[in-house]
């Protein structure tokens, strides 16, 4: 998919970060569009269905963690990726905004690169590559099948038991994506009991004995997400 396929959608009320962000966005070779509240992000995004989202938090007439949440009733969205880009760095801010159902959230000021960076990490999960339908999924030095349940890190072949495997192939199958505790548990466990918090976390932490710790983000009092750079 070209660039100029991607659709992008700034919200902010403030002008100056708008058009700063549709420059270098447009420079990319984007197509972005901009909105000043939650109430026109909206109807904008009815009238686009953009790839991805950037919305500010604190915005007049609705703000961006209310837009978050109607847009993420609407089916049509389910795989618009939403961003907040924030002066707001508190930890709750963090965890209304996941919960809200935003992908990720970058806190004020950010320079150009780490945003355009950010940006096309997040666009990836776009190009359908990395579809939970697929059997592989490869990058960098990682190729994880999953028809024969085998992890290839630098070539060389890992063993993972079935539910690290499960838990990998998830988080890898939307890099970038934040995967909240019970959403892990209803995919990686299903109905299983006794299964809690910290059965999570040990998984989480034998993979990155495996695989690799920059590979896994831990986001506090929400849940973990894949990361590649």
């Amino acid at each position: 998919m070209k660039l100029s396929s991607f659709k992008i959608l700034c919200v902010d009320d403030e002008p100056d970060i708008l058009e700063i962000l549709k420059y270098n966005l447009s420079n990319e070779g984007y197509n972005v569009s901009t909105a000043k509240d939650g109430e026109l992000a909206i109807k904008k995004a009815n009238e686009s269905i953009p790839n991805l989202i950037i919305m500010d938090v604190m915005m007049p007439n609705m703000d961006g963690i209310e837009a978050c949440e109607i847009l993420r009733k609407d089916q049509k969205f389910n795989d618009t990726i939403i961003m907040f880009l924030t002066a707001r760095g508190e930890d709750f801010s963090h965890v209304a905004a996941y919960e809200a159902g935003a992908d990720d959230y970058v806190t004020k000021p950010v320079k150009p690169k780490v945003l355009l960076s950010k940006v096309k990490s997040l666009l990836r999960r776009s190009k359908k590559v990395l579809d939970s339908e697929i059997n592989q999924i490869e990058f960098e030095n990682i190729k994880i099948d999953r028809e024969t349940y085998r992890v290839y890190v630098s070539g060389e072949s890992i063993n993972l038991p079935r539910k690290e495997f499960e838990l990998l192939y998830l988080l890898a199958s939307k890099p970038d994506k934040v995967f909240k505790r019970e959403k892990i548990m209803e995919k990686v466990w299903g109905g299983e009991v006794v299964v809690g918090d910290r059965t999570i976390d040990v998984h989480i932490r034998k993979l990155r004995e495996k695989i690799g710790d920059k590979f896994f983000n831990t986001v506090k009092g929400v849940g973990y997400k894949f990361v590649i750079n």
